[in-house]
C-alpha cells in the first residue's frame, strides 16, 4: 500500500512539474511575427548569440554612467540606459540598468515597462515618486501609491504599472534603477497616446478622455519629448 502511494505521489509530482514548465517564455520584444522561411535567422531573446570562442571581457563591460544626462528639455530629465542593446553580455541574464538625471523640478513622465519591475535608489536630491494600481475592484478607482525619496532611499515599481518620478527640490537629482529584464521596454503614456505614428483616431481619444475634439487636436499637434 505504501509503495503504491509513493508511486502515485511521484506520478502526480511529475505531472505538476511538467505542467508548471509548459508555458511560453516571457517575450523580450514587442512582437515576433512568424515567417515561413528556413533561411531566416533564429533569434534568442531578440538577439543572436555570439560564438563563445570569440567572447571577451569587453562584451560584459560598459563605461559612461558617471556622465550626467542632458536635462535641458521639455520634461527636465534624461534617462541613460544600459541594456542588451549596448551591453551584449546582458543577453539572457534578465537584468538591465538606467541612470536618471533630473533638473530642478524635472519629471520622468508617467510610463510603464511592459517586461520589467523596477527598483530605484536615489543618490542625490529629493524625488516624489509613485505608481498606479491596475484592475481596481467594483466601484474603486485606480489606487495611487506615492512616497518622497531622499538620498539612500529605495522604491520599487511593480512590473507593467504606470509610474513616475518628479524632482521636488530646487537642485538637480540623480537616481539609478535596476530592471528585471535585459530589454524592459518603455511606454511613455502621453507620447504613446498623443504622439503615436500614425496618430490614433481622434474620435477614439475624444470619447476615451471625454473632452472636446479641439483638445485632442491640440494635444496631437504638440511635440512629445522622449527623454530616453
Amino acid at each position: 500500500m505504501a509503495r503504491k502511494l509513493f508511486v502515485l505521489t511521484v506520478a502526480i509530482l511529475a505531472v505538476v512539474f511538467s505542467i508548471s514548465h509548459a508555458y511560453d517564455p516571457s517575450p523580450l520584444q514587442d512582437f515576433c511575427v512568424a515567417v515561413n522561411d528556413s533561411m531566416a535567422a533564429v533569434f534568442v531573446n531578440g538577439k543572436i548569440c555570439k560564438d563563445p570562442k570569440v567572447v571577451n571581457a569587453d562584451d560584459f563591460f560598459k563605461s559612461g554612467l558617471n556622465i550626467p544626462g542632458n536635462t535641458s528639455n521639455q520634461v527636465g530629465s534624461a534617462v541613460t540606459a544600459v541594456n542588451v542593446g549596448n551591453l551584449p553580455g546582458l543577453n539572457t541574464l534578465g537584468i538591465s540598468l538606467v541612470r536618471i538625471d533630473y533638473a530642478p523640478y524635472g519629471l520622468n513622465p508617467p510610463h510603464t515597462h511592459p517586461r520589467a519591475a523596477e527598483v530605484l535608489v536615489v543618490l542625490e536630491g529629493t524625488l516624489y515618486v509613485g505608481f498606479v494600481l491596475s484592475n481596481p475592484g467594483p466601484n474603486m478607482k485606480n489606487k495611487l501609491f506615492t512616497k518622497i525619496l531622499k538620498p539612500g532611499d529605495v522604491f520599487v515599481f511593480p512590473i507593467g504599472l504606470i509610474h513616475f518620478q518628479f524632482n521636488v527640490g530646487k537642485t538637480k537629482a540623480v537616481a539609478f534603477a535596476g530592471l528585471s529584464s535585459q530589454n524592459p521596454g518603455v511606454i511613455t503614456i502621453a507620447n504613446a497616446i498623443f504622439g503615436s505614428d500614425p496618430p490614433i483616431n481622434e474620435d477614439v481619444l475624444t470619447k476615451a478622455f471625454q473632452v472636446d475634439k479641439k483638445v485632442i487636436d491640440y494635444l496631437q499637434s504638440q511635440f512629445w519629448w522622449d527623454n530616453n
